[in-house]
């Protein structure tokens, strides 16, 4: 099937896409406020312990032994290789770093098959947590903020108010899936989200650079069929990007290891909900805004033909 030559209706089918997308918007939000992002250390704070083995040691066994001392909340997963583990331990009232350390390596060398080393210990405290945690809502809010200016600045503003609809939505989908699951949120997820909304808003771009060409070239036509044909004109280019995308970011997820998978899977998820939304969001929105010819063909310049004859 040849995409360039398409002619799918896109608008025609906003209403259902408006409903599926309100759907997921209000799951994603009741998640959010019933049960919240299952953060991680780095905004929590806590120990994060390197152990090093000879051998490649199985994570479950590690687990059953860090159980058995009421650590069962701490998350492991190879680091690197299979021959290093890395520990993170939520943080313990009246327990200092260097004691909960040595308790975790003596259960590890006691209770395990093999013989552990420490390779390093490092203390995130919770203030530096709770930094972190006010540092990122504001890096997403200042990105939408930044975002908004340059699309009013470069095209008009009911694009720059179309695309931050399409970016907030991506962003809080993502999220939503995060909490619905319980998939732990650290920085390497939120700066998979910050990578999001610029994929998502590259994507968008360029489907309005293509609206816009063909507002100011074809004068016949409702604002509704002239987007149409922009986003069909776009859609190999569209699909093609989030195909070549995904595939790198699936052998990530598969093959990265622990330490990365929830990143990956952040992106995948960005991408396919950034891919519906420069299509379903980002352009229904603008129409719905009124859209027309006349916001986006220059006006003409008044004397800008000059009687020559004297």
């Amino acid at each position: 099937m040849d995409l360039s030559k398409s002619n799918f209706d896109f608008l025609g089918k906003r209403r259902i896409a408006l409903i599926v997308s309100s759907l997921l918007l209000a799951t994603s939000i009741a998640s959010l406020a019933i049960n919240g992002l299952r953060l991680g250390i780095d905004f929590t704070g806590g120990t994060v312990l390197e152990v090093g083995y000879e051998q490649t040691v199985e994570l479950p066994e590690i687990r059953n032994i860090l159980e058995t001392a009421n650590l069962g909340d701490a998350s492991v997963q190879h680091f690197g290789t299979s021959k290093e583990v890395l520990i993170r331990l939520p943080l313990k009232e009246g327990v200092s770093t260097a004691d909960l350390s040595t308790q975790v390596m003596d259960l590890l060398n006691t209770l395990g098959t093999a013989q552990g080393k420490q390779l390093r210990v490092e203390f995130v405290g919770p203030q530096v947590g709770d930094e972190l945690t006010e540092d990122g809502g504001l890096a997403l809010l200042y990105s939408m903020f930044g975002i908004l200016m340059y699309v009013t600045w470069r095209f008009e503003y009911k694009f720059a108010l179309g695309s931050v609809a399409a970016l907030a939505h991506d962003v809080v989908l993502t999220l939503g899936f995060f909490s619905l699951l319980g998939l732990e949120f650290d920085l390497t997820v939120l700066a998979a989200i910050l990578a999001v909304i610029g994929y998502s808003l590259n994507d968008t771009i360029v489907v309005y650079d293509r609206i816009r060409e063909n507002f100011r070239k074809m004068r016949k036509g409702t604002s509704e069929q002239i987007m149409n044909t922009s986003l069909n004109q776009t859609l190999s280019r569209t699909l093609m990007t989030s195909f070549t995308t995904l595939l790198v970011l699936v052998a990530l997820a598969m093959l990265g290891g622990e330490i990365i998978h929830n990143f990956s899977l952040a992106l995948i998820v960005g991408v396919l909900i950034g891919t519906y939304s420069s299509i379903y969001i980002a352009s229904p929105m603008v129409l719905g805004l009124g859209i027309t010819q006349a916001d986006l063909i220059p006006p003409e310049k008044e004397g800008g033909e000059f009687d020559l004859r004297q």
